[in-house]
C-alpha cells in the first residue's frame, strides 16, 4: 500500500454483508490464558494482527508453543503453567505498540523466577504502566520502569506471585486490571483486587472475568472487589468472536452513506462492550436488528442523522468513530467522560480535533471529550489527507467522513494491521457493491 490512500467518493446508499476479523482483545487474552492451561488449547477465528503477532512472539520467547495457521484464522497453544517462566534469565520482550502485550506479559513475567525486560515502540514509552507495577510489588514482585518515567522499558526480577490485597486505578486503563486478573490465578494464595475510582471500559474487564471462567479459573467480582483463588486455566477449544471495534467502521457506513450493512456473525449478547455501539447509532436515528446472520445497521429512514450527547467511558475506543460521523448530523454531537483515550496510541481527542478542523468542521475541545457541529457539505474542505499518527482508529474512522468528501486521502494506510490489516480492502470490497 502507498503512503496515502485516496477514498473514493460516494454519494449513494451502500448495501451488503461483511466479514471482519476476530477481536483482538479476546485473542490477547485467550493467548496467556491458554499458555498458562493445563493442555492444549485451539483457538479459532483468532486476530492475525501487529498485536497478535507481538503477543505470539513474547510467547515463543518465553518458551511456550505456539503454532499459527493464517490461512484458516486459527491458532494453537500448548499449556505449560508457570513451567516455562521459572527458567527467565535475562529474557527481553518486545510488545511493539500493543498496549495489552506489554501490559499483560508484565503481570504474567512476574509468576515466574528470572529477570524480565518488556519495552516496545516509542509511543510505548509514553503509555502508563506505573499503576500496574505498583499493584505487582505489592503481590511480591520486584518490578520498576527502568527509566524512571512510569512508563516502559520495565524490568520484572520475579520470584513468583504471593497473593494479597491490591488496590488499582481504575480510570487510566482497564488493563492493568485485566494484566492482574489474567495472572492472579497462579498467585501462591487468593488475590484480592479493588479498583481506586470509576473503572474505565468496565466491559472488557467483564470480558476477562467471563473467559477465565470459561477456562476454568475461580473468580469473583463482588461490589467491585475482586477475588482470585488459586486454580489453573484448563486448554480447551475456544471461539474468538468478530472484533466489535473493527465492525464500529462498518456499522456506521449507514449512518454516512444511508443503505444497510451486516456484519456476519456479530452478537447483539457479544463479550464485546464496543457492540453496544450499534445502540448509540440507534439514539441517532439508525434502524439496528440483530439475527442469526449478525448485526445490521441500516440508515435513518427519514435520511435524518441526529446529534447527540453520549458517554463513551465504557466504550472508550468508539471516541474516533463517531467523531468522524459526527459532521452529518443535523445538530452538535457531544462526546464526554473519555479523557483516558489521551493515553492511547495518540492523544484521540486532540488528534480527532485537529483533523475535523482541517476538513473545515467546527470543533470545541474540552479536557475529557469534544463537541463537533454540523457541517453542510459546501464547509467540508475536498482534498485533504488526514493525518493518522501512527494510530489505527484514526485511520479507520476518518475513512467514513472520506467516504462524502472529495479527494479526501488517509495517510500511512499501512497502520490498520495494528489491528485490521485487510481494513481498506474489505471496506473497497462493501463499496463495490453501491450502484
Amino acid at each position: 500500500m502507498s503512503e496515502t490512500y485516496a477514498l473514493p467518493w460516494v454519494t449513494e446508499p451502500v448495501a451488503g454483508t461483511v466479514t471482519v476479523p476476530g477481536s483482538k482483545s479476546i485473542t490477547n487474552r485467550v493467548l496467556p490464558i491458554a499458555a498458562l492451561a493445563d493442555g492444549i488449547t485451539e483457538i479459532r477465528g483468532a486476530l492475525f494482527s501487529d498485536d497478535s503477532h507481538y503477543f505470539v512472539e513474547a510467547l515463543r520467547t518465553l518458551g511456550y508453543q505456539v503454532e499459527v495457521d493464517a490461512a484458516n484464522a486459527s491458532m494453537q497453544v500448548t499449556g505449560a503453567g508457570i513451567r516455562p517462566l521459572r527458567e527467565g534469565v535475562d529474557v527481553s520482550l518486545f510488545a511493539g505498540g500493543s498496549g495489552t502485550t506489554a501490559r499483560f506479559v508484565t503481570a504474567m513475567v512476574a509468576l515466574g523466577r528470572g529477570r524480565y525486560t518488556v519495552d516496545g515502540i516509542s509511543r510505548m514509552r509514553e503509555r502508563p504502566i506505573g499503576d500496574l507495577l505498583h499493584a505487582l510489588r505489592t503481590l511480591g514482585a520486584h518490578a520498576v520502569d527502568t527509566l524512571g518515567t512510569g512508563c516502559p522499558p520495565v524490568l520484572v526480577e520475579a520470584c513468583g506471585l504471593r497473593g494479597g490485597e491490591v488496590i488499582v486505578n481504575g480510570r487510566d486503563s482497564s488493563q492493568f486490571l485485566t494484566a492482574l486478573l489474567l495472572a492472579a490465578p497462579y498467585a501462591s494464595d487468593r488475590v484480592t483486587i479493588r479498583v481506586d475510582g470509576e473503572l474505565v471500559s468496565r466491559p472488557y474487564v467483564e470480558m476477562t472475568v467471563r473467559m477465565m471462567q470459561t477456562f476454568g479459573a475461580c473468580v469473583q467480582e463482588r461490589n467491585g472487589v475482586f477475588d482470585v483463588q488459586p486454580s489453573h486455566y484448563a486448554g480447551r477449544i475456544y471461539e474468538v468472536e468478530p472484533d466489535a471495534s473493527g465492525a464500529s467502521y462498518f456499522l456506521a457506513l449507514p449512518a454516512v452513506l444511508g443503505g444497510t450493512v451486516t456484519v456476519r456473525g456479530l452478537a447483539k449478547d457479544s463479550l464485546q462492550g464496543d457492540a453496544q455501539f450499534a445502540a448509540v447509532l440507534a439514539r441517532m436515528g439508525c434502524q439496528v436488528t440483530s439475527t442469526a446472520q449478525g448485526l445490521s445497521v441500516s440508515g435513518p429512514p427519514d435520511g435524518v442523522l441526529r446529534g447527540i450527547e453520549v458517554d463513551l467511558f465504557a466504550m472508550s475506543d468508539m471516541v474516533p468513530t463517531l467523531a468522524a460521523i459526527a459532521p452529518l448530523a443535523n445538530s452538535p454531537v457531544r462526546i464526554y467522560n473519555v479523557a483516558n483515550v489521551r493515553l492511547k496510541e495518540t492523544d484521540r481527542i486532540a488528534a480527532c480535533v485537529a483533523q475535523l478542523r482541517r476538513l473545515g468542521v467546527t470543533v470545541e475541545e474540552q479536557a475529557d471529550g469534544l463537541t463537533i457541529f454540523p457541517a453542510s457539505p459546501d464547509q467540508l474542505h475536498a482534498g485533504v489527507t488526514v493525518a493518522t499518527y501512527d494510530d489505527h482508529r484514526m485511520a479507520m474512522a476518518f475513512s467514513l467522513l472520506g467516504l462524502r468528501v472529495p479527494g479526501t486521502q488517509i495517510a500511512d494506510p499501512q497502520c490498520v494491521g495494528k489491528t485490521f490489516p485487510d481494513y481498506f480492502q474489505r471496506l473497497e470490497g462493501l463499496l463495490s457493491q453501491v450502484k
